[in-house]
């Protein structure tokens, strides 16, 4: 099947950048709301954050669809009052995929953000201290301290991240169905067509045994992997 290739590159593409910007925005939000702050503060923007989380995946598409439209969307609008040209930011191939990513970014960069928080605050205070004493500045405090303390952290965020991004599905579906052609179409789409559109169930059932492969593969190296750079 020559679509089939098409639709694993566009679920791999997905997939990496959703970790790269989950990952990374959910770090970089855990380390701005673990400084010292007014509580007030705090649980504020630790609410707002992950307030998306708990937002089903349906009405957040269908409220970014609105967002995305061509000729009513708020994201048109402002470009237009830049005086620049209105984007299909759903109807054009080399941007849909892109578009959907930062929806799903927005979305769920808040559980992760909660998730190295946690890690954070389990990190004992005394080896910052001792690092300062030293005269480590911020980075090699990050470097050095923080960053392989929050291995564990990390690990766990990307393979969650990984599993979940390669089955995406909601945010696909509701937002282009696949289109256009089939340029945001994922894997699961594209075995939910298979199976309940064209009742091509035999090979919708081998589409999801190598997706199943795929991710277990996948998951198999991320752990062999993470000898290497995980700190336990």
């Amino acid at each position: 099947d020559s679509r089939l290739g098409q639709v694993a590159l566009n679920t791999v593409l997905f997939a990496l950048m959703s970790v790269v910007g989950n990952v990374g925005i959910g770090l970089l939000l855990a380390v701005i709301l673990n400084r010292k702050m007014p509580k007030f503060f705090v649980n504020f923007f630790r609410f707002s954050f992950f307030l998306p989380v708990v937002i089903g995946y349906v009405y957040v598409s269908i409220v970014w669809s609105n967002l995305y439209s061509t000729d009513t969307g708020v994201f048109n609008y402002f470009l237009s009052l830049l005086g620049l040209e209105k984007v299909g930011w759903l109807t054009n191939k080399s941007i849909v995929l892109f578009s959907i990513i930062l929806m799903a970014i927005w979305k769920n960069a808040g559980f992760f953000m909660v998730i190295f928080l946690a890690g954070l605050q389990n990190i004992p205070a005394q080896y910052y201290e001792a690092a300062q004493i030293d005269g480590a500045n911020r980075f090699r405090l990050f470097r050095h301290i923080t960053l392989p303390l929050l291995s564990p952290t990390m690990f766990f965020n990307v393979i969650w991240c990984s599993i979940n991004a390669l089955q995406v599905f909601d945010a696909v579906y509701i937002l282009t169905q696949g289109g256009p052609g089939d340029a945001s179409r994922s894997i699961v789409v594209y075995i939910y067509e298979s199976a309940f559109q064209k009742f091509n169930l035999g090979y919708a059932s081998a589409t999801s045994i190598i997706l199943f492969l795929a991710i277990g593969l996948l998951t198999l190296i991320q752990f062999r992997a993470s000898k290497k750079w995980v700190h336990y």
